[in-house]
C-alpha cells in the first residue's frame, strides 16, 4: 500500500471513535461531506452544526482549516491521533485552540478512547498580572532601545545589564562605593552586591573596583 494510501486508512481510523463521541451527545454524524471530514447536526429548528477534522498530528495548517470551518458550523472540533510527545501533548497548542474557540480530541483508534482536551466555546485566559507588570516595568526601565528584536546568538541589554555596565564604566576611573554610583543606578548596591556578571570585585568593606571581565564588557559596548 503506498505512502499516501496508508496515511489515509489512519485518518479513517479516527473516524468511528469520533463518530461515537458525538453520537453519544445526540449528534447525527455523517463523514465527507462537501470536503469535511465528519459533519454532524443535533436538532432541526435550527439545528446544531459541528464540524470535526481528523488529521494524524496537529499543525497549523490544521488550525487554519479549522478557522476556516468556523464560518460554517456551531462548532468545530480538530481529531488528532494522540502521540506521547506530539504537538496534540503541547499545552500551548491546547492554549491556542481555546483562544480559538476550537475544540481538540485526543483519539486512540485501537482503544476507541477520545480524550476532550479542549472545548469549541470562545476562551478568554486569565490574566497573568505578575508577568505583565514585569513586562510593563523591564519596558519602563530601559534606556532607549538596546536590543534588536529576534537576536539569540548575544546576551539581551536589559535593563539590569544597562544599569550594571554604567556602574562599569564608571569603576574604570578606579575603585569606588555604592553611594559613589547611586546616580547611575539606585539599586548600585545590589549590582556590585550579587555581581551577576563578574565585573566588580571587593577591594575593602564598601569599596568596589573593576575586574578584567568587568573591563572587556566595558570595551565591547
Amino acid at each position: 500500500m503506498g505512502g499516501v494510501n496508508a496515511e489515509r486508512l489512519a485518518e479513517t481510523s479516527l473516524y468511528r471513535p469520533v463518530k461515537a463521541f458525538l453520537e453519544a451527545q445526540g449528534f447525527t454524524v455523517k463523514g465527507e461531506i462537501c470536503g469535511c471530514d465528519l459533519v454532524a447536526v443535533r436538532g432541526d429548528e435550527p439545528p446544531l452544526l459541528v464540524i470535526a477534522e481528523l488529521k494524524l498530528s496537529f499543525s497549523l495548517e490544521l488550525v487554519l482549516q479549522a478557522v476556516d470551518r468556523l464560518r460554517a458550523a456551531d462548532s468545530v472540533y480538530l481529531a488528532v491521533l494522540g502521540s506521547r510527545r506530539g504537538r496534540d501533548q503541547d499545552r500551548r497548542a491546547h492554549r491556542l485552540c481555546r483562544l480559538l474557540g476550537i475544540g481538540l480530541l485526543i483519539v486512540d483508534p485501537k482503544l476507541g478512547s477520545v480524550a476532550l482536551v479542549a472545548e469549541p466555546t470562545p476562551y478568554r485566559p486569565r490574566a497573568d498580572l505578575t508577568r505583565r507588570k514585569r513586562l510593563l516595568k523591564e519596558h519602563k526601565a530601559r534606556r532607549g532601545d538596546p536590543a534588536v528584536g529576534g537576536s539569540t546568538r548575544q546576551p539581551i541589554m536589559t535593563a539590569y545589564r544597562q544599569r550594571a555596565l554604567a556602574c562599569a564604566a564608571a569603576l574604570r576611573d578606579g575603585p569606588k562605593r555604592p553611594r559613589d554610583l547611586k546616580p547611575l543606578a539606585d539599586d548600585a548596591g545590589a549590582i556590585l552586591l550579587r555581581n551577576v556578571y563578574g565585573w566588580f570585585e571587593r577591594l575593602d568593606k564598601g569599596v568596589y573596583r573593576l575586574t578584567a571581565a568587568g573591563e572587556a564588557a566595558v570595551g565591547s559596548d
